[in-house]
């Protein structure tokens, strides 16, 4: 496995690249945004650990233009914020997972090889889902209600994409969570996303449903 390390702080980068090549892992180092940009955008990497608060470039906006370009790419950001808000910016910018700062090695590598095993089965199961008028691309990470593309965030598709798996059944919170890659997240910030995908999808005549004290499901509106 190939990893990709965009972190500043040249004492936990030393720390990170010994104990993450001690389990295997070919990792590359870059220690500002800016040089790490090219290499991420160039190279093909298996996944990727990236501190927000990066020098000459923001982890965020690094972020974005690696998330733009490889829709795919596992993302785990490392972060000293820890509020609600700071969570869900860098879930919204297309991270698959957060960890602040500080913490213990073993829970970077629990998470790490949870994204990397969630990329292989997505992988996988990579195709094409519908219902009504919906259709998700699981391959290009792309939507359309009606053939119309819809314009939504990695979250948001991820949200769709776990509610169309599940076109039948009640999705629960825990279960969205999880697929976003962080159990910590909050049911507030859950609501915060499928309210946000509710908006944009209701128009083509398809709803997300609240079933109180369950969870969420995909249905077709009667209006």
């Amino acid at each position: 496995m190939k990893l990709f390390l965009a972190e500043d702080d040249a004492v936990l980068a030393d720390a990170l690249l010994t104990s993450l090549s001690r389990l295997g892992f070919e990792t590359e180092h870059a220690a500002s945004g800016l040089t790490a940009e090219p290499r991420l955008l160039g190279a093909d990497f298996d996944a990727v650990i990236l501190d927000i608060g990066l020098p000459g470039q923001s982890g965020l906006e690094l972020l974005r233009k690696v998330r733009a370009g490889k829709p795919t790419l596992p993302i785990l950001i490392l972060t000293a914020l820890d509020g609600l808000e700071d969570r869900v910016a860098g879930l919204d910018a297309g991270a698959d997972d957060y960890l602040t700062k500080p913490f213990e090695f073993v829970e970077l590598e629990a998470r790490l090889r949870a994204l990397l095993r969630r990329s292989k089965a997505h992988g996988e199961a990579r195709g094409e889902a519908r219902f009504g008028s919906l259709r998700l691309d699981r391959a290009g990470q792309r939507a359309w209600a009606q053939d119309v593309p819809l314009d939504l965030s990695a979250r948001e598709l991820a949200v769709l994409d776990v509610l169309l798996s599940n076109a039948d059944r009640v999705v629960t919170k825990e279960q969205i969570a999880a697929e976003l890659g962080g159990d910590e997240l909050g049911a507030n910030a859950i609501e915060v996303y499928v309210h946000r995908l509710r908006k944009k999808i209701e128009p083509a005549g398809v709803g997300v449903r609240a079933v109180r004290g369950l969870g969420y499901l995909l249905e077709a509106r009667q209006d």
